[in-house]
């Protein structure tokens, strides 16, 4: 596994704490991870991104998605079906076995809603920076423009 040294960020930044130990999480990536259901992530736009999940064989009732502590958390549940009612496979090829999958967001984003379609779940996100956190200009004055001092 490869180390990532983290001390240039250190140097000039302040308040990327949360950054670094996200990428520390990252790094110590564990190779059992789950790859089921395989996904897709897509940028749509400067700030609109998509998530599309391959969660064939399971319907709107069964997925449930939520987002708690930054995290948006997918998760699927097949319904249990009684035995006199479940089919007998021949061959079966179509993994219908639950799952939880973890998605980390960034600040600011937010997810604006989700479809399925034709055996994909796609999750629409979006990043909205609140007004007071988008750069701005800051006018510099002169020592021969005087500032008006506003008194309370």
């Amino acid at each position: 596994m490869r180390n990532v040294d983290l001390t240039p960020l250190y140097r000039s930044t302040i308040g990327f704490d949360r950054l670094a130990s996200m990428l520390d999480q990252i790094t110590s990536h564990d190779v059992s991870a789950p790859t089921y259901p395989p996904y897709n992530i897509e940028k749509m736009g400067d700030d609109a991104y998509r998530i599309s999940l391959a969660v064939a064989g399971f319907g709107e009732s069964e997925l449930n998605i939520e987002v708690k502590d930054g995290q948006l958390v997918v998760t699927a549940q097949k319904r249990d079906v009684p035995a006199e009612q479940r089919p007998v496979y021949l061959h079966r090829g179509i993994a219908e076995r639950g799952f939880e999958r973890r998605f980390q967001l960034a600040d600011h984003v937010k997810v604006k809603g989700a479809s399925l379609e034709n055996g994909l779940l796609h999750i629409n996100l979006v990043r909205e920076v609140p007004e007071e956190l988008k750069p701005r200009t800051i006018a510099i004055t002169t020592g021969d423009r005087q500032t008006q001092t506003i008194e309370a």
